[in-house]
């Protein structure tokens, strides 16, 4: 099985190439993300009802997901709300160390951006990736990359949450995870996520944030 919907729609064909987004639990306020979460289901249904053939459509569906994740993802960059945990050193870099732990093993790394509040990866999942067999329950059973970020979300919560001394959710629970059509859009995502502490104001050059790596420029 490779679409599952929960919140959001989830496309996730085996050895695909992902790139995924996963966020601190309520870094984002509950009526801005409802907001935003109506607006594009009313645009959503405009696609639908005014589009007849499906390469129109489905390029119309992309862009206007390419659209509604900047404005996620701009929330994240410059809202004042929530958590920044990820601002610690010792939970950034446990974060960064679980997310290379399954590199070769689960997928191939190809770009991590750690921000304060949220974490970018691209990867692309091994050919031969099954679900694991701690994963016996949930809808994330059947589904390849949802078990990945299981195990990554998983443990590191608990992990950050011993660092930091404190209970409760770590991370919202759902993330964001969008198919790379072809290398020209993987090259202009893997830009995207490095530079987002350059969007967010946080340094000047990608190459100054701590947090960033990319296969193509270690």
């Amino acid at each position: 099985m490779t679409f599952y919907h929960r919140n959001l729609p989830h496309f996730q064909p085996k050895g695909a190439t992902f790139f995924v987004t996963f966020r601190l639990s309520g870094s984002i306020p509950v009526k801005k993300l409802a907001e935003l979460r109506k607006n594009y289901e009313i645009d959503l249904k405009n696609i639908n009802f005014t589009s007849s053939k499906t390469n129109i459509y489905d390029n119309r569906f992309y862009d206007l997901q390419k659209l509604y994740f900047a404005k996620y993802d701009n929330l994240l960059d410059t809202g004042n709300y929530g958590p920044k945990w990820l601002s610690n050193n010792d939970v950034a870099n446990l974060v960064w160390n679980k997310i290379h732990s399954f590199s070769n093993s689960k997928y191939e790394l190809i770009a991590l951006c750690i921000m304060p509040n949220h974490v970018h990866i691209v990867n692309m999942l091994n050919d031969e990736l099954e679900v694991s067999q701690s994963n016996e329950k949930g809808k994330t059973k059947e589904y390849l990359l949802a078990d990945v970020l299981r195990l990554i979300k998983g443990s590191s919560a608990r992990e950050s949450n011993k660092l930091l001394n404190r209970t409760g959710s770590f991370w919202q629970h759902e993330s964001y995870d969008h198919v790379v059509r072809n290398e020209k859009e993987l090259n202009k995502i893997i830009l995207y996520v490095l530079n987002n502490p350059v969007k967010a104001g946080l340094v000047k050059d990608w190459k100054e944030w701590k947090w960033n790596y990319s296969l193509y420029n270690s």
